[in-house]
């Protein structure tokens, strides 16, 4: 397990942290209070169930998001990135060969859960916001959806322009969010000081203990308070753990317990406040404003999770999990700030009949926290496994932790596969099919790769087909692309064998995505001369690092001066498939992956290779 990158913490930085990683996090006392009484239908005036109740979510988010991720997992950084993808190459690389099919399909479904996130949390979220108007004025309940919908539609019109604008405001409005949180929270504390009990983790066993029947739809309801750790994992790569973990222990945690706690000392006092117990918390004269923050806090929360699927979108392309598609740089200063246009109106459309089709926060509720319960339980399987092999100072308290933290995750799973028939079974659905995407494509490429192979050829066969051929001999530089690190590329061999010429100097390139999030520049290029006239070069990027082919050849012109990059050309295979081979792949696998084939983005432009230079060589193949 390689160390985080150790950098220093500002006060600067921990205040974004604040905004960026735990904006999922930070909305959650808007609906997760309210929704374990309406599912339960637990009696919101009676002191046990109150304390009951809080004493659940004291202990799920001290142990779920405080211990599990800010203590534990966030030491599991790849060079300094977090995530399920990253935690899933560092087990790959440190687990024996026979594993490595399980926990590649851990980290599949896992990113395929995340995509689910994306849709569900900016619908419940700006939904839950935008309820608040019902309080102000009753008469507004009608605009409560059309309003929703503009936002989340203006939201997703903006990704375009990237997170920097957005971005901006991350820390200072989220800095007013958890403050107010935190003084609304102990107002009604003061009023009711003996909520506090609910420290006492006793009062949860006999709220279970009294209530088996509706224990596992408790569970299932509580997970929304935790529903942001793994968002929280994926940003580490933006601040670090030292920054995260300060925002978190000074900052959040505190302002989100006292928020819980005076919601149940306002039901306490008042249970008909279960309307709303979190809007109630604030006094009639500004409710208004407060829906205002509300709504800015929740754009913020939904910001981050859309920004977050473009990035894993983006690591999924580096190492071939999805089709080619148009990644635009949002930021010439933010290497992670990116837009992916078809995700990004795909989640549009999705997210918005998510909100029509649901209606209210409440019932998105009941969609939510199936994707999120799964990916967790994931992520606490490959942080378990990546400790017992890489044995690591710590791990002897860490395993019988997490293994304890496991219980409750297990519990939470159980109850929220109770929702399915009320919208549960939503976020399955899309995530199966996400899975069953990713996977068609990854043995679909595996299956094109092993057939295409055949054709190209061993160095010494391709030396006696040049003796015997006596190709001419033309001035400049070629680069052939190739995914093949040994032997020479099909494109290289059918321009030997149908022209019967060869550039002056011919290159084959590969580029390998490594395990790790970043390469450093100027050490990307390995070259090798494997005869006159005849050069390989292996090239690596890190699975963040955008693709940049042509800057790459400027490495090699360090070498080989001949070169100007302006002239060069380079060939890509480009090969029509058909369904009619014998592959293991089933016939709806077979031609979905043909379609996704055909409407990937070219591969010029996914390798930063600009359209005037390419040459394209294809051939048909059977899948």
């Amino acid at each position: 397990m390689t160390p985080l990158n150790r950098r220093p913490v500002s006060l600067a930085m921990a205040v974004a942290a604040m905004g960026v990683v735990f904006g999922d996090v930070g909305t959650s006392p808007l609906y997760a209070f309210r929704a374990v009484f309406t599912v339960s239908d637990l009696d919101p005036g009676s002191l046990e169930n109150v304390l009951g109740v809080l004493s659940l979510i004291f202990w799920s988010i001290t142990l779920v998001v405080g211990i599990k991720y800010v203590a534990i997992v966030l030491r599991a950084d790849n060079e300094g990135e977090g995530g399920v993808l990253a935690l899933m190459q560092l087990v790959t690389s440190t687990v024996a060969r026979r594993w490595s099919p399980a926990v590649m399909a851990l980290g599949l479904a896992g990113c395929a859960l995340f995509f689910g996130d994306g849709v569900i949390t900016p619908a419940i979220s700006v939904l839950s916001a935008v309820e608040g108007l019902e309080l102000v004025a009753p008469g507004l309940e009608p605009v409560v959806l059309p309003l929703a919908v503009a936002i989340l539609l203006g939201l997703f019109l903006l990704q375009r322009r990237g997170t920097g604008a957005i971005g901006r405001l991350f820390g200072p409005v989220m800095v007013v969010w958890f403050t107010t949180l935190a003084v609304l929270g102990l107002l009604s504390i003061l009023q009711h000081p003996g909520v506090l009990a609910a420290i006492n983790p006793a009062h949860a066993l006999v709220l279970l203990g009294g209530h088996p029947v509706v224990a596992l739809a408790i569970f299932g309801t509580v997970l929304l308070c935790v529903t942001g750790g793994e968002a929280l994992y994926a940003d580490l790569g933006h601040f670090g753990r030292r920054a995260i973990s300060r925002a978190w222990y000074l900052a959040v945690y505190p302002a989100l317990l006292l928020n819980y706690f005076g919601q149940g000392a306002l039901l306490l006092r008042d249970a008909t406040a279960l309307k709303n117990p979190f809007y109630r918390l604030m006094p009639a004269e500004f409710l208004l404003p407060f829906v205002v923050l509300a709504t800015l806090a929740t754009v913020i929360a939904s910001q981050a999770v859309i920004s977050g699927v473009f990035s894993i979108t983006r690591q999924c392309l580096q190492v071939d999990l999805l089709p080619r598609m148009r990644v635009v740089q949002s930021s010439a200063e933010a290497a992670g700030q990116v837009y992916v246009p078809f995700v990004n109106w795909t989640l549009c459309v999705l997210t918005i009949a998510l909100a029509i089709g649901f209606g209210s926060s409440d019932a998105l509720a009941g969609a939510y926290g199936v994707g999120v319960s799964i990916t967790m339980l994931i992520d606490s399987v490959l942080m378990i496994a990546l400790l017992a092999a890489t044995r690591r100072a710590g791990w002897r308290w860490m395993v019988p932790v997490l293994g304890v933290i496991m219980l409750l995750e297990v519990m939470f799973v159980t109850g929220n596969l109770q929702k399915i028939p009320s919208g549960g079974w939503f976020p399955l659905v899309f995530g199966l099919i996400v899975f069953w995407l990713l996977q068609t494509w990854r043995e679909g490429r595996e299956s094109l790769h092993r057939l295409t192979q055949r054709e190209d050829c061993p160095l010494p066969e391709f030396r006696q087909l040049v003796e015997r051929l006596q190709p001419t001999v033309i001035g400049g530089t070629a680069v052939y692309l190739s995914s093949n690190p040994a032997d020479l590329p099909r494109t290289l061999v059918r321009n030997l064998r149908t022209n019967r010429v060869m550039h002056a100097l011919t290159i084959v390139m590969t580029v390998d995505v490594a395990p790790v999030p970043h390469v450093l520049v100027g050490s990307r290029c390995r070259i090798t001369e494997l005869m006159p006239g005849l050069v390989r070069v292996q090239s690596r990027v890190g699975f963040m690092d955008p693709i940049d082919v042509p800057q790459m050849m400027r490495e090699v012109q360090k070498v080989y001066r001949e070169i100007v990059p302006p002239e060069v050309r380079y060939v890509i295979g480009r090969d029509d498939i058909t369904t009619t081979g014998r592959s293991r792949m089933s016939a709806p696998q077979k031609a979905v992956f043909a379609f996704m084939s055909r409407n990937a983005e070219f591969a010029g432009g996914h390798l930063g290779i600009p359209a005037h230079m390419i040459i394209e060589s294809g051939a048909q193949v059977e899948l």
